[in-house]
């Protein structure tokens, strides 16, 4: 497969790029985004992706590169200098290797709903893990608020490793009405004494609240969650980071399932 160099800002395949790189609009008006390294790539394949482009840099190896692009025989290749490559890079030490590529949406999953409800997290690699744990633990979907992230960036992206491409997301929700139309039971994770987390009965339909790294889950949904509860801390510290809280509390529900 002979890969088409590029050397130009102005080329309009680097714009593009850059663009998606860049930019949450971009992203979402086209529908796209790019996936940073040869992991993120395999996960796509995997599930089922196609890229648009697929780009290396320069100096990233020419026969792991074929390699890649094998898997996706009619998409475009191209190489960067290293330099142009840097600036589409979510990270100080780029990989070599981007790939251009189409939003997946997972089909839905048939089983008891375990869905993982996300308030206004704002770091890009919190927000990943967090998609990438509720894939991990058999979440049927994830519910992000108005206020996160773009779950389609870079850095969430590379955060998630692949968590994007099989894990339903529901992305700009309102919260509240959402809870409202819900019908099942919903906890909402907080530092209220109100309810023991491992207290509850976790086996049923259920959807696990987590709120923003700093303010934690507004009063507004609050007040939609069927219970406040609170994940007992033993040590001296006054929360848990909200990517582990989730951690905690996702797996404290397949546990009891099982």
């Amino acid at each position: 497969m002979n890969a088409s160099l590029i050397t130009s800002r102005d080329n309009p395949v680097f714009k593009r790029l850059k663009k998606l790189a860049e930019s949450a609009r971009a992203r979402r008006e086209a529908g796209m985004t790019l996936l940073d390294g040869e992991h993120l790539l395999a996960a796509y394949l995997d599930a089922g992706g196609q890229p648009h482009t697929l780009a290396r840099a320069a100096s990233f190896d020419a026969t792991r590169f074929e390699q890649s692009a094998a898997r996706c025989p009619h998409t475009k290749t191209i190489v960067l200098p290293d330099a142009l490559f840097a600036e589409l890079a979510p990270v100080a030490t780029p990989t070599g290797l981007l790939a251009e590529a189409v939003w997946l949406t997972p089909p839905a999953i048939d089983t008891t709903p375990l869905v993982i409800v996300l308030e206004d997290i704002q770091d890009p690699g919190n927000l990943g893990a967090m998609l990438r744990t509720g894939a991990a633990a058999g979440a049927t979907l994830a519910v992000l608020s108005k206020g996160c992230h773009d779950p389609w960036s870079p850095k969430a992206l590379r955060g998630g490793q692949g968590a994007q491409f099989v894990l339903p997301l529901q992305v700009g929700v309102d919260l509240p009405a959402w809870l409202a139309g819900f019908g099942w039971q919903s906890v909402a994770l907080t530092l209220s004494d109100e309810h023991d987390f491992y207290a509850l009965d976790l086996t049923g339909a259920l959807a696990l609240i987590v709120g923003n790294e700093g303010a934690g889950v507004s009063q507004a949904v609050r007040q939609m969650a069927s219970v406040q509860a609170q994940i007992p801390m033993r040590g001296k510290v006054e929360s848990l980071n909200a990517s582990a809280a989730l951690a905690v509390a996702v797996y404290e529900a397949v546990r009891q399932r099982s």
